[in-house]
């Protein structure tokens, strides 16, 4: 691989420019989903575009989840549309803290 020679020797990491996830982060932490973005691309690596497309498909999914959050948001919005269908059935009785009751201001 010369071109990973070239840049180990002039010292390039490009890598961290292609990579959203590994640029630098405030105060110097790892993004939270560069786990995930490294799983994918360690995956690919090697396999060509048509055949990575295919068998990474977990770990692409994964990191398009840690990014977006869809599939926790879809989840919320079922479990909050529960939660009212209950109410109006009289079946589930929210506590008094969970009320929206807002203090008189002065």
């Amino acid at each position: 691989m010369p071109f990973l020679e070239l840049q180990r020797q002039l010292g390039l990491d490009l890598d961290r420019w292609l990579l959203r996830q590994s640029a630098t982060q405030p105060h110097g932490k790892a993004g939270a989903c560069h786990a995930f973005e490294r799983e994918w691309v360690e995956c690919g690596h090697g396999l060509g575009q048509t055949r990575a497309r295919r068998e990474c498909q977990p770990e692409y999914e994964d990191f398009m989840e840690c990014m977006h959050r869809t599939k926790l948001a879809a989840r919320l919005k079922k479990i909050l549309e529960q939660r009212d269908k209950m109410i109006k059935e009289g079946k589930y009785t929210p506590p008094d803290y969970q009320k929206s009751q807002e203090e008189p201001k002065p």
